[in-house]
């Protein structure tokens, strides 16, 4: 297929098919008129760069799993790479769960402050002037 199909098979941009190409992570096959031309290794490369951005990976961060399927495997998560990426991501989310975890009980703590300083009790009793 030409990259203007694959493109709309994807749900994606030729840019953006050409952006791949140029990172590495799309091979770039030409046909004698130079066209570009993929089939459906490519469109499954594709799917696994967008499901895994759709998870919050980066894009250089998809490279592992690309390189996997690519090596033949029938899942881009069957190799070590992949898997240490997969670990790290973790790491990464666990992180940010326990900032926000941080940043939630600060909140509740404010609010239970401004709750108690209340002269009537936990109810903001205000009164719009029109």
């Amino acid at each position: 297929m030409r990259i203007g199909e694959l493109a709309a098979r994807a749900g994606t941009t030729t840019r953006t098919l050409r952006y791949y190409e140029s990172r590495g992570l799309l091979p770039a096959r030409r046909t004698g008129n130079g066209y570009r031309t993929y089939d459906e290794d490519d469109l499954r490369l594709l799917e696994q760069i967008r499901t895994l951005q759709d998870f919050g990976f980066d894009l250089e961060e998809t490279r592992p799993f690309v390189e996997c399927l690519r090596s033949g495997h029938p899942e881009g998560d069957a190799c070590p790479a992949s898997l240490a990426v997969y670990r790290r991501k973790l790491t990464e989310l666990d992180a940010l769960i326990s900032e926000l975890n941080a940043v939630r009980a600060q909140v509740g703590a404010q609010l239970t402050r401004a709750e108690a300083s209340l002269p009537g009790g936990p109810e903001p009793r205000c009164e719009l002037t029109g």
